[in-house]
């Protein structure tokens, strides 16, 4: 990133990360990404706040491992951003911003196999249950994001595992499930909203 979108981005996009809950412990102030908190002295992140924009955090350096959506707000320990997930790490080690969120002009179809293939559905809105909105799988093979940006969630109700799907990721085409994370283990998708701005 250049100087002139580093300066562009700063309003746009800052986080607070601590090295302890309840915001104790070293601090420092983001404005865009991090690939690990690590090389700036710190020995995890176990608190956040973020002032402005959208973000995905990281378990692993080099945005690896289990992802976490982190809207506008405090994050006074792993039990918030992780929320009702399955799997609860204690820990962020790097972090991104997502740019293309979009909450009021967002766009996303899901398709029923791989590659984009067999029954699709176009989604617009949040849905805390895709198979009560018509999706007869517990599975999404393959998205395409057309505009905005998107979390899945591994169950109904937006838990579980979280997934962010972006327009300018992948050119918002997740052909197979192992594109949705490197922790993805399965298509498993019942959930999905849209990332507040």
């Amino acid at each position: 990133m250049n100087p002139q979108e580093q300066l562009e981005q700063r309003g746009k996009f800052r986080m607070t990360v601590f090295e302890e809950e309840y915001f104790q412990g070293k601090s420092c102030e983001f404005t865009f990404e991090c690939q690990n908190i690590l090389d700036r002295d710190f020995r995890k992140i176990r608190s956040i706040k973020v002032e402005n924009g959208p973000w995905v955090g990281y378990e692993y350096p080099e945005f690896q491992g289990q992802q976490f959506i982190l809207e506008k707000g405090d994050y006074p320990g792993y039990q918030a951003w992780s929320g009702n997930s399955s799997y609860r790490t204690e820990h962020m080690l790097s972090f991104r911003p997502i740019k293309c969120a979009n909450h009021s002009d967002s766009k996303i179809t899901l398709y029923e196999c791989e590659d984009f293939m067999g029954r699709k559905f176009e989604m617009c809105e949040d849905y805390p249950s895709l198979q009560a909105m018509g999706w007869c799988s517990k599975e999404v093979p393959s998205i395409k994001v057309n505009s905005g940006a998107w979390v899945g969630y591994q169950f109904p109700g937006y838990r579980g595992y979280q997934y962010i799907f972006e327009r300018d990721r992948h050119q918002g085409e997740y052909r197979c499930y192992n594109e949705y994370g490197t922790q993805a283990h399965t298509n498993q998708i019942q959930s999905m909203r849209r990332i507040q701005q």
